[in-house]
């Protein structure tokens, strides 16, 4: 069993005073609040000396996994040469060249990019030069999407769990149901948009994968239209899902991705948004335009330097062959091991962007504790779940932002067969002891009542 490790007492009383107390005593109610000493592959040593597997990555970050070496010696050569990182009235050379590795790998008419430090400035971005393109204010996103916390993208995201409290957010931004093409069309039609805005999967919506067709009647309506066709890759980009892009999957060619996470190896932050010329153009139009939208940390050396060794990795290590071969084997086992149970919906996913779904029970003996807990919160099942898997099994995970009945799967694309049956048989056991141990639920009683007065 797991217990709490305190790595730094005084370091962790003070990031508990200064930064995020309720963090702290969330993990601290999950048995979750565990030092770390050294990170490598999809292995997270603990100061107790136990061996937990990364099956979250960092929410898709380390698709190389922990502190790949080839990307940290990239990253120490760097700094040891001294040289320009933040110089800001340069020419930086390093993004030149990770910008035309990016726009090779992606092909279609990518062929400019921007850099920034997240996603959610990516998303942003994408905002931003959508509407300077078309001239229009209009952005249409799906429902149950997630695109970032900042104001724009928190704008394109209808969980109001995320919105509550902000007050008005990024006007003229609607939603369509994922998946919907009729409503989109009956929306395109006005002519209004500058941009749809889409997950070509959608990940904390419970990895939600598109029919075959989805992505491309988007694309045809969006040129029939004159709208934007606009992919957040921050979770499914790098090899994710196997191809470089899972626009690749999908067979679409969009005019701007915005990708992150990932993108440097999980060491520095690092975003880019790739567009095409005449996306470009439209913001960058004349010489007194050149900084109109800038990042101050956006190509910075360190980040580029990253980002190569990254690609490089990514490629020498074929990761992507690896997500695909990995994600067919995980679910093939999952399938056979826990498809049968009657709390499981549905087992998907593409390459290493895998699901289990859970449903609400029909027998009476399991529908009256998990009512119980709905009635409580509708959180506490799935963080049951995370904590179970964690605390007896030494494997992190964690369920989909925005649906807390989806565990999320989402392991570094090198990640072995065997960590993968650690995972599929800690799976089995936390599914059937839930469906033949009382004291699963109880638990899960306990784990809500310790929430609810302490936190």
């Amino acid at each position: 069993m797991f217990q709490s490790a305190r790595v730094d007492d005084n370091g962790l009383s003070l990031y508990e005073r200064h930064v995020n107390p309720q963090w702290v005593r969330l993990l601290d109610v999950l048995q979750m609040n565990v030092g770390y000493v050294r990170c490598n592959g999809a292995e997270l040593h603990t100061t107790d000396g136990r061996v937990v597997l990364d099956f979250n990555s960092g929410y898709c970050v380390h698709n190389v996994g922990h502190n790949h070496p080839q990307v940290v010696a990239a990253v120490k050569d760097e700094i040891d040469k001294s040289g320009p990182a933040m110089l800001q009235s340069h020419v930086a050379e390093l993004a030149g060249t990770l910008a035309a590795r990016l726009c090779e790998l992606a092909g279609g008419r990518l062929n400019k990019v921007f850099f920034g430090s997240s996603g959610s400035e990516g998303v942003e971005a994408a905002i931003k030069f959508a509407r300077a393109h078309t001239r229009r204010a209009g952005i249409l996103c799906a429902s149950d999407g997630f695109h970032g916390l900042t104001c724009g993208a928190l704008s394109l995201m209808s969980n109001p769990f995320w919105r509550s409290g902000f007050g008005l957010l990024l006007p003229s931004t609607e939603f369509i149901p994922y998946g919907n093409t009729d409503e989109l069309e009956r929306k395109l039609a006005s002519k209004t948009f500058a941009a749809i805005i889409l997950e070509p999967i959608q990940g904390e919506g419970g990895v939600i994968v598109p029919s075959t067709d989805y992505l491309s009647t988007v694309q045809a309506l969006c040129r029939r239209y004159q709208t934007l066709f606009v992919l957040d890759e921050v979770q499914t980009g790098l090899y994710r899902t196997g191809p470089f892009l899972a626009a690749q999957h999908f067979g679409v060619e969009p005019d701007m991705v915005v990708l992150a996470k990932a993108l440097s190896g999980g060491l520095i932050p690092c975003s880019a948004v790739l567009m095409s010329d005449a996306i470009f153009s439209s913001v960058y139009s004349s010489l007194k335009r050149a900084l109109v939208h800038t990042s101050t940390f956006g190509e910075n050396s360190l980040a580029m330097r990253a980002g190569l060794a990254t690609l490089k990795v990514l490629d020498d290590e074929r990761l992507g062959h690896r997500a695909t071969k990995a994600g067919e084997y995980l679910r093939r086992r999952l399938i056979d091991r826990i498809a049968k149970y009657e709390m499981i919906s549905e087992i998907r996913g593409v390459g290493l962007l895998n699901a289990i779904e859970f449903k609400a029970p029909r027998s009476l003996k399991l529908r009256i504790p998990f009512e119980s807990l709905a009635a409580i919160h509708s959180a506490v099942f799935g963080q049951l779940l995370v904590a179970r898997m964690f605390r007896n099994h030494g494997i992190l995970t964690q369920v989909c932002g925005n649906n807390f009945m989806v565990l999320k799967i989402s392991p570094p694309l090198m990640i072995e067969d065997g960590q993968l049956d650690r995972f599929v048989a800690a799976a089995a056991d936390v599914v059937e002891t839930m469906h033949t141990s009382s004291s699963f639920w109880l638990e899960a009683l306990g784990i809500a009542q310790r929430a609810f007065t302490s936190i």
